[in-house]
């Protein structure tokens, strides 16, 4: 068993402070006692629940920072532009060069507080673009990687099929491909196999895009395919598809996704940057959640999320790093409500009909529908029988130190930094600074990996 003696510690109904938590050997929570013994290791800080990233494409990690050099010659650098280096990445890479980049980032994740990611994961086969002997080959490192660093993961083998509506798949996607629903779903029976190797492993299903999988196909998988884990797609990301979803099914992606799909709870919508009204009312409406993605969405130019207009009918939205340009959960957050501040002029984005306080309801929106992301419904901060997942603050930093509990959770979101990240626990286990305790080798590994590469 582990006893944590918490300073103070963030549950849904406010701050609490001399928590003493205990756990099984599996990191579960077996007992939470408000004013209890000063026993077991010491917390000392701000403990918040662990972020939920939600959007994750790991082999991304090693290009972080190499697309922001432009030649001056073009007119323009876009998302399309950007894809081609990306999938110039996704072709040369190997398994094991692809389990050491997606151990450094998510050890990177655990350093900033994230605990659990959903791993977005499409490239299946080998560079030729046939199947592995092993179908889940390059999932299993996804997984192997997340239990090297420590970190849960629910892996999500994406269905892609086709290389735009109504296009065969290109030379540089045959690394993604299953031709058919029954080449996919061997896949993710393949997968789901691989989740059993590590006890913080689960599975999800996945859709590239509309774009990306036949429409007809997208909608029977939701239908016939498994019931009982989340369900993520990209949608709506880029203006071109919505352009080219009009001109292959005469409906826009989200619109025809509304008229064809029983979405719910367990529908998790990457990015869905550009929406009419009614289909950001058909989607909060739904339960479905959003997974925005704020930094990566400013790094590639896609535009913003109508997140106003989306809280306004109740919708339920997640964060994500994506591409991992940027990694800092407070960083994306504070992305995503400056950007609302921007276009609408209003500084009160983070707010209910039950709450004020900007910071709160944050940390509220992200966890809950960051979990559903990863087929975890609780609701509850920390709880008996839940894992115990935190990230803690240091609350010896000037402004935290000097702040009311009624301004401390929003002091945190908009104020501190990585530097303030004193440690996370992940699945029950208390790491200094956040850092894995083999972080030193998984840096060398992924350092080699990358001079391989020879792409930075």
């Amino acid at each position: 068993m582990g006893h944590f003696f918490f300073d103070k510690i963030l549950q849904n109904d406010g701050w609490k402070s001399n928590v003493l938590i205990s756990t099984n050997p599996n990191g579960i929570i077996t007992s939470i006692q408000e004013n209890g013994k000063k026993e077991g290791t010491r917390v000392k800080g701000l403990a918040i629940p662990g972020f939920q990233n939600a959007h994750s494409h790991a082999f991304q990690y090693a290009m972080a920072g190499l697309a922001e050099v432009h030649n001056i010659s073009h007119t323009s650098d876009d998302f399309w532009s950007w894809r081609d280096a990306m999938y110039r990445l996704a072709l040369s890479v190997n398994p094991d060069q692809m389990e050491s980049i997606a151990a450094m980032l998510y050890a990177e994740m655990l350093r900033h507080g994230y605990t659990n990611v959903a791993e977005f994961h499409y490239v299946h086969h080998d560079k030729d673009g046939q199947h592995y002997d092993n179908l889940a080959e390059m999932g299993s490192r996804m997984i192997g990687a997340a239990k090297t660093a420590g970190i849960g993961i629910t892996l999500v083998p994406i269905f892609y099929q086709k290389g735009g509506f109504g296009k065969n798949p290109t030379e540089g996607q045959k690394r993604f491909i299953s031709s058919d629903i029954d080449s996919y779903l061997r896949l993710l029976e393949s997968s789901s196999e691989a989740c059993k190797h590590y006890s913080q492993a689960n599975i999800g299903l996945g859709i590239h895009s509309m774009r990306g999988v036949e429409p007809n196909d997208i909608a029977e998988i939701a239908k016939s395919g498994p019931q009982d884990i989340p369900f993520h797609i990209h949608i709506s990301e880029q203006l071109k598809e919505i352009e080219d979803s009009i001109a292959y099914l005469n409906k826009r992606p989200v619109e025809w996704l509304l008229e064809n799909v029983d979405l719910n709870d367990r529908y998790h919508l990457v990015h869905a940057t550009h929406l009419t009204n009614a289909e950001t009312v058909g989607i909060a409406k739904s339960k479905a959640n959003v997974v925005v993605c704020p930094s990566t969405e400013g790094n590639l130019g896609d535009g913003i999320f109508p997140l106003r207009d989306f809280q306004a009918q109740g919708g339920n939205w997640s964060i994500g790093t994506d591409s991992h340009v940027g990694i800092n959960p407070l960083e994306e957050l504070r992305l995503l409500d400056y950007g609302q501040r921007l276009i609408t002029h209003k500084r009160n984005t983070f707010t209910s009909e039950t709450t004020g306080n900007s910071g709160e309801f944050a940390i509220k929106m992200a966890t809950e529908a960051g979990r559903k992301a990863m087929n975890n419904f609780s609701s509850n901060y920390f709880k008996v029988g839940g894992i115990l997942n935190a990230s803690i603050l240091e609350s010896s930093s000037p402004l935290l130190a000097t702040c009311s509990e009624a301004n401390l959770a929003s002091s945190i979101i908009y104020t501190a930094d990585a530097t303030q990240q004193s440690g996370t626990i992940a699945n029950g286990v208390l790491l200094p600074n956040g850092k894995s305790g083999n972080y030193d080798q998984i840096k060398l590994d992924f350092i080699t990996t990358l001079n391989e590469l020879k792409i930075r």
